[in-house]
C-alpha cells in the first residue's frame, strides 16, 4: 500500500545538500549586506570563517587555511596549476570527479611523468602502488560513486611528494588525517549544507615550500595566483580573498559552523553521518533488489550513499520522478556520468528520521515501477 507518512525534508541532494536542522535564512546577520569584503567588518568575518574551521577540523596551527572562489573544482584547479609539474605524479581516480582531475593533469597542463591508477565505479584502486616520491592527486570521497578513501594509513609520514586530497564530500563527515594531506580543498554546500560558488583550501607547510621554491612553467590567471616573488600571499589565508566573495553565503557558512559546535563538533557530525549510512545498510541487509554500489563496506561513504537496483535504467528514472512527483525525496537519481542507479546523500544535516521514514516509499514506488515487468 501507498505508505501516508513523509519525511520532514525530502531534500536528499549530494551538492547543494540540505541544510542544518533548524535552518532559517531569516536568523542570518544582515548588517554584512552592502558591505565591502575590504572593510573591518568584511574582512573580520571572513577571517572568522577561516579560524573556526581550523579550530572545529583539529587542522594544525603552522597550515593555512584560505577561501577561494569557484567551489571545491575552483580550489582544487588552483592547487594542481600552482604545485605540480615539480615532480612526478601518480594520479587514482574510482569515479567521474578524480577522473576530471586526470584528465586537467594530462591534456590541460601536459604533464608527461604522470602514472594513472584507476577503478571502475564501486571499487577502490590499490593505494599501495603510489610511490611516495612523487606527488599524488586523489579524492578522499568519490562523491559520484559512494567509494571512499578508509583511512590515511598508506600514506607515509616520510614522503617526498605532495598529498593533494579533494575532500570535497568527506571535510566535516570523516577523520582527516591532516599530518599526511598536503592540500585538501572542500567547498561549503557539501557537508555543512552551505551555500555554493565558495572552496577552501588547506595547505601543509611542505606546500607552502612548495609553492615558494616551485614556479610552474605555464602562466597563471590571476584567479590562481595565490604566490608572488617566491612568497605565499598570506592575506588570502588571513580574511581577504582573490576577488569579492558573497558576504552572505559566508554568513550561511558561519551559521553553519555555529551548529556544528553547538552539538559537539566534527565527532557528532561523523556520528550522524554513520548513523544515517545505517538506516540504509539494515535496509539492504533485508530488501533483494537494492544494493550498495560500493560493495566493500570499509570503503563505503557514508555521505554520498549509492545504489544499484533490480530494474532498467528507465525503470529507476520512473522512480526517481514518482518520489520526486509524491514530495517524497527529491534529487537522488544516480550522477549521470555513474551507472543506473540511486544516490541518497547521508550527510550530517540530513536526519535520521527523514531516511528511515522514506523507507517505504521506495519500497512502494520500486514495486510500482516494476509491477508491469
Amino acid at each position: 500500500m501507498k505508505p501516508t507518512i513523509k519525511p520532514n525534508s525530502p531534500n536528499f541532494s549530494s551538492g547543494p545538500c540540505a541544510k542544518r536542522p533548524g535552518y532559517s535564512l531569516a536568523n542570518l546577520p544582515k548588517d554584512i549586506l552592502g558591505r565591502s569584503h575590504r572593510s573591518s567588518l568584511g574582512k573580520a568575518r571572513l577571517a572568522k570563517a577561516i579560524t573556526e574551521t581550523k579550530r572545529l577540523l583539529g587542522i594544525p596551527a603552522d597550515y593555512h587555511v584560505g577561501i577561494l572562489p569557484a567551489s571545491d573544482t575552483g580550489a582544487f584547479e588552483l592547487a594542481m596549476w600552482n604545485l605540480l609539474g615539480a615532480r612526478p605524479v601518480d594520479t587514482f581516480a574510482w569515479e567521474s570527479f578524480g577522473e576530471g582531475w586526470v584528465t586537467d593533469i594530462v591534456k590541460q597542463l601536459k604533464l608527461k611523468d604522470v602514472r594513472n591508477f584507476s577503478a571502475a565505479y564501486g571499487e577502490l584502486p590499490d593505494l599501495g602502488q603510489w610511490d611516495p616520491k612523487n606527488d599524488i592527486v586523489f579524492t578522499w570521497n568519490g562523491t559520484t560513486s559512494g567509494v571512499k578513501v578508509p583511512n590515511g594509513d598508506w600514506i607515509p609520514a616520510n614522503r617526498e611528494g605532495l598529498t593533494l586530497c579533494d575532500a570535497t564530500s568527506a571535510v566535516f563527515a570523516m577523520e582527516m588525517p591532516w599530518d599526511k594531506l598536503d592540500v585538501v580543498t572542500y567547498s561549503w554546500q557539501k557537508v555543512l549544507g552551505g551555500e555554493g560558488a565558495h572552496g577552501m583550501l588547506i595547505l601543509s607547510p611542505r606546500a607552502v615550500a612548495r609553492l615558494k621554491d616551485y614556479k610552474p612553467s605555464w602562466p597563471l590567471p590571476k584567479i590562481f595566483r595565490i604566490a608572488k616573488g617566491g612568497e605565499l600571499m598570506t592575506e588570502i589565508f588571513e580574511g581577504a580573498t582573490i576577488n569579492t566573495p558573497s558576504m552572505i553565503a559566508n554568513e550561511d557558512y558561519l551559521d553553519a559552523l555555529a551548529w556544528v559546535d553547538s552539538i559537539g563538533g566534527v565527532p557528532a557530525l561523523i556520528k550522524r553521518s554513520n548513523d544515517n549510512l545505517a538506516v540504509f545498510e539494515r535496509f539492504v541487509a533485508k530488501t533483494p533488489w537494492i544494493h550498495f554500489l560500493a560493495k566493500d563496506e570499509v570503503s563505503r561513504s557514508n555521505t554520498s550513499v549509492c545504489f544499484s537496483l533490480d530494474a532498467t535504467p528507465d525503470q529507476v528514472k520512473a522512480l526517481v520522478k514518482l518520489l520526486d512527483k509524491e514530495g517524497v525525496a527529491y534529487d537522488i537519481g544516480a550522477y549521470k556520468d555513474a551507472p543506473s542507479g540511486l544516490r541518497f546523500w547521508c550527510g550530517a544535516t540530513v536526519e535520521t528520521a527523514d531516511l528511515e521514514a522514506v523507507l517505504p516509499w521506495l519500497e512502494w514506488a520500486y514495486a510500482e515501477v516494476t509491477k508491469a515487468a
